[in-house]
């Protein structure tokens, strides 16, 4: 579509391999309650059919402004940049091509950036979700927004909407990260002064699959935490400086390295795995419940039936 005017919001959404994803992530953009926006569509060297898919999908609405970025592979932050980079809204709001948001996603935390100018980036809670499983989504909330808790956890998911005077001033995504890579932009974020605030409503679906970036991200945790901390020294104490020190350059002499680390942020080991142990025992505990709740509907409609 051409037009001049410049959206409020540039939707940035980075594709993997995830042909088959897509489709719906790009449906929960366009059936959003909030109207003034684009989506950058960034084909980050995939081999399966993911830009036939997003071309097939831009043809079929001819009236949305939908694009189409190529390149070669170059991960995800690579992706992003190259998609902001690419785009003209004032907000930007990156999303995988494997999640979705809610309908009132854009509403709801573009009117707290309107609002409020010295908010630069509206977070919120979030489902996870898992395909072929009849039980319901989990809700995972997350807590208010705090520079210090920030620095102790991954507080912000990725999938938050910011101005993109943050991208500007943080110089990006880090394209050296390969995973925390939302994490370490969040903390550079803070670390020159822009502020956050978070909604207590989950407006964000994140797909729990056995393969992913989050699963690199769980499996490299200690890896991720130290690369953050040595991009972020002024922010970390020397204890945590010096332990993030020791493991990378361990991890170039040697695979196995000295699991203890200190008690401050990032530090805090097995935290992502603890995560993700949570999430899974969450959606074990529903299925049983739900598998249970319909055996006893089937139960009592069998037995109204023989009445």
């Amino acid at each position: 579509m051409s037009d001049s005017h410049e959206p409020a919001v540039s939707v940035i959404i980075p594709c993997y391999n995830y042909g088959c994803y897509l489709p719906q992530a790009l449906d929960s953009v366009l059936t959003q309650t909030f109207g003034d926006w684009e989506i950058v569509v960034v084909d980050d060297g995939s081999t399966d059919e993911t830009p036939t898919v997003a071309q097939d999908f831009i043809n079929d609405h001819p009236g949305q402004r939908i694009r189409l970025l190529r390149q070669t592979n170059a991960g995800v932050s690579a992706a992003r940049n190259a998609g902001i980079a690419a785009a003209t809204g004032r907000y930007i709001l990156p999303l995988d091509a494997d999640d979705v948001i809610a309908p009132t996603m854009l509403e709801k935390t573009v009117a707290i950036l309107d609002a409020e100018p010295d908010i630069a980036i509206a977070s919120t809670d979030l489902y996870v979700f898992t395909d072929g499983d009849e039980s319901p989504p989990q809700v995972l909330a997350l807590p208010p927004y705090e520079k210090e808790l920030l620095l102790q956890r991954l507080i912000m998911f990725y999938c938050s909407l910011y101005r993109r005077e943050a991208w500007k001033v943080v110089g990006g995504y880090n394209e050296r990260m390969r995973a925390g890579e939302d994490w370490d932009f969040w903390i550079g974020c803070a670390e020159r002064g822009f502020g956050a605030q978070h909604i207590p409503e989950p407006l964000f679906w994140a797909r729990n699959k056995d393969t992913g970036l989050h699963v690199e991200a769980a499996e490299n945790d200690l890896t991720a935490r130290a690369r953050i901390v040595a991009n972020h020294p002024t922010s970390f104490k020397p204890l945590t400086q010096a332990w993030a020190q020791a493991l990378l350059q361990e991890e170039q002499d040697t695979p196995e390295h000295d699991a203890r680390v200190p008690d401050e942020i990032l530090s805090r080991a097995g935290e992502m795995d603890q995560f993700l142990r949570v999430v899974m025992d969450l959606q074990r505990i529903a299925r049983q419940q739900h598998y249970h709740i319909r055996r006893l509907e089937q139960a009592l409609a069998e037995k109204a039936g023989s009445r």
